[in-house]
């Protein structure tokens, strides 16, 4: 997960909202303060609403369906598309065949942060606090959230139906090596576990790629055939989708025409996100195009 700024309407609802005090940590923040605040509208959506419940749950749902269904083919299974660059310049499918003719075993790679756990806690200080991400504070979230971060709707069902299909579950995450030990509590404490890390558990630093994670992702199709993925940014499906963040239309363009829109839904699920991500760039000229814009003629407007 990348993390980026509150939306520009989360911020508004927090106007002149400023942390009194000590900075408090994830176990020592104060349960009843700012409970009368509203919250930005997208974390209502995200953690409080039973919409997103929904969603989640349907996604999970897909996701376990569809990789139990491909598991189950007889043949040679064939892995999704996994952002790693081939002879055609696409995102190449790696082989599930092993060097002596046998197959990879099953794998279904996942994102953490808003695909897996839901990092209500964390959030809750940010907008009590009305301040934009910092990353010290995000590591010690990382740190302290086992038992406060709860999984994702759908999210422990849909990982014991893929394990107990013999698929194994892999997490592919931007939180950083240096929080592997917080974050294989968090899952394990939310009921997403086990994890081990670099083995089951890639993360931010594990290469010299940073947040992008098309190395950690070849790195696990050399050992598994993964036949599904999950994520909450494009970023968590193939490092070309944010290689322009800036490019709004013709990311857009990208995902929903050809062979990319073929693969939402047939290997690639995408858990909702509204509160942080690389979709939060964007002028009006830029999220609207010239042919969808409208304008009530003055003569019709009531006076």
């Amino acid at each position: 997960m990348t993390r980026f700024l509150l939306l520009a309407a989360g911020a508004l609802a927090l106007g002149g909202c400023s942390a009194a005090g000590p900075r408090p940590s994830a176990a020592s923040a104060p349960v009843n303060a700012g409970e009368d605040r509203p919250a930005p509208d997208t974390m209502r959506w995200l953690y409080g609403s039973g919409e997103a419940a929904a969603a989640s749950i349907q996604t999970w749902r897909q996701i376990a369906d569809h990789a139990i269904a491909v598991a189950r083919r007889p043949g040679i299974p064939q892995s999704v598309p996994q952002g790693l660059p081939d002879a055609a310049g696409g995102i190449g499918t790696p082989s599930c065949e092993t060097d002596d003719g046998g197959i990879k075993p099953l794998a279904a790679v996942f994102d953490v942060d808003e695909t897996v756990l839901l990092n209500t806690g964390y959030e809750y200080w940010q907008a009590l606090s009305g301040k934009p991400f910092d990353p010290a504070e995000w590591a010690q979230w990382s740190e302290q959230g086992a038992g406060i971060a709860q999984p994702v709707p759908g999210a422990v069902t849909g990982l014991r139906r893929l394990r107990d299909a013999g698929i194994t579950v892999i997490f592919n995450t931007n939180r950083n090596t240096q929080n592997a030990a917080g974050t294989v509590a968090a899952l394990e404490a939310a009921g997403a576990g086990p994890a081990v890390h670099l083995e089951t558990l890639f993360l931010r630093g594990d290469d010299a790629m940073g947040g992008r994670k098309d190395g950690r992702r070849a790195r696990i199709a050399q050992s598994y055939c993964v036949i599904a993925m999950a994520g909450d940014n494009l970023g968590d499906f193939a490092d070309v989708f944010n290689a322009d963040e800036s490019a709004i239309a013709a990311r857009r363009a990208m995902v929903a025409r050809g062979t990319y829109a073929q693969l939402w839904g047939n290997g690639w699920f995408l858990m909702p996100n509204p509160v942080y991500g690389a979709w939060q760039e964007g002028t009006l000229d830029e999220v609207f195009p010239p042919d969808a814009r409208w304008q009530p003629a003055a003569s019709d407007i009531a006076q």
